[in-house]
């Protein structure tokens, strides 16, 4: 198949067109830059100028595609709600391109929303609509679609990582070694799902190729692992104090990653494996912090 792929620059994005180009398929990949666009053309892709804010160009991206995966996701917290909304209207856009074809659509979220009850495993089968985290309008928009016809498949993601990024662990690491210390909530027992990156690019093409409409899956080899354990091994990784904070002082240290590092975000992905015959075999979340790279702190 022929996919046109958003992200395609990104952390999975850039991992995922060697993934499909591997398995045989061509990848059509939306970049904003002359960078972007050589990187795609070294890696065997067709490179495509746009931009997820000009929905004319995802609609002409498309255009003589098979499919489409959906990656891109604008990461600048301090926006976090806008960025939800930039998001919906992508997707609404491409799905309105699809609708009316069989064309598969893979689009991104989260285990969050898989949710029963905030805290919860994560569960394939659950879809929580009233989840507080504005970022469910991308769920929402997908299951309107799915009404609609289009056949889209989702892949939730829980703290994909590698040696040199870690999900929401990067930005940990990046505050202790800005603040001197690396810390965690008071006891710490709270836990955060995770998969290796290289076996979640090997989901989204599976999950592509399944190509079953309205399915969900979860992009995690570990169903948790706990802050504590995390944040002692940034402790170690980076030879820094680890200090257990009051929730209190918590708040004040973490800012807007509080919100994250007091809650669980656990996730199952039983059904995943059992459905796409998915067996991660990558390396785990404390092994990759343990060897990450060495970043030097920006200017």
């Amino acid at each position: 198949m022929k996919i046109f792929l958003t992200g395609a620059n990104g952390f999975i994005g850039s991992k995922l067109v060697t993934e499909l180009i591997n398995a045989g398929h061509q990848v059509r990949g939306l970049t904003r830059s002359d960078k972007g666009t050589r990187e795609l053309v070294a890696a065997g892709a067709e490179a495509y100028r746009g931009d997820l804010e000009d929905l004319n160009s995802l609609r002409d991206g498309i255009a003589g595609c098979d499919g489409v995966i959906h990656t891109a996701f604008d990461h600048n917290f301090v926006n976090y709600v806008a960025n939800c909304q930039k998001d919906q209207r992508a997707i609404e856009a491409i799905g309105k391109e699809l609708e009316g074809s069989s064309r598969p659509f893979v689009l991104t979220s989260t285990t969050l929303f898989g949710e029963a009850v905030a805290g919860q495993c994560a569960d394939e089968n659950i879809f929580n609509d009233k989840h507080s985290n504005p970022r469910v309008i991308s769920e929402i928009t997908a299951e309107s679609l799915v009404e609609r016809g289009v056949k889209v498949a989702l892949v939730r993601l829980s703290q994909i990582h590698d040696t040199y990024r870690q999900g929401l662990v990067t930005f940990l690491i990046d505050l202790a070694r800005k603040t001197g210390r690396s810390a965690y909530i008071e006891k710490g027992v709270n836990c955060w799902s995770a998969a290796h990156v290289s076996d979640t690019v090997h989901l989204f093409r599976l999950a592509l190729e399944k190509q079953v409409s309205g399915a969900r899956y979860h992009a995690s080899a570990e169903e948790g692992v706990s802050v504590r354990a995390i944040a002692e091994t940034i402790g170690q990784r980076f030879n820094l104090p680890v200090v257990a904070l009051s929730e209190n002082d918590a708040h004040a240290h973490f800012g807007w990653l509080g919100a994250f590092v007091s809650k669980d975000m656990i996730a199952s992905s039983e059904k995943t494996k059992q459905r796409l015959d998915w067996h991660p075999t990558g390396p785990k979340l404390l092994a990759d912090i343990l060897a990450c790279e060495d970043i030097p702190d920006k200017p």
